[in-house]
């Protein structure tokens, strides 16, 4: 199996090599050479401790987005001052109408 590894020098001096994917597999050296053989002794000795497995779940059933109108849809239909609003947006609308320039 192949593993990437992040090799980076720090501001002590030393060099951090992390096994990419693998939880805390850390190593340190004086060189860049040093910290990766490090790293690879710490991911060969953790994998004989264990094993890998590859598992596949299925993923949820997608949830249908829900249409934000349907949720209000209606609530406003007792309202005593609905069709007092609805005319004045309808009034609002005949006066922009009018003042946007003629092509």
């Amino acid at each position: 199996m192949q593993y990437q590894v992040f090799v980076h020098s720090r501001t002590d001096g030393l060099f951090s090599a992390t096994v990419m994917g693998v939880p805390d597999c850390v190593a340190e050296g004086t060189t860049q050479e040093e910290a990766l053989t490090k790293a690879t002794a710490t991911l060969r000795a953790r994998l004989t401790k264990g094993q890998l497995f590859t598992v596949e779940v299925e993923e949820p059933p997608a949830k249908e987005a829900a249409n934000p109108w349907l949720e209000i849809h209606g609530s406003l239909r007792n309202d005593p001052t609905f069709d007092d609003f609805m005319a004045e947006i309808a009034h609002s609308r005949q006066q922009l109408e009018a003042e946007e320039p003629k092509p």
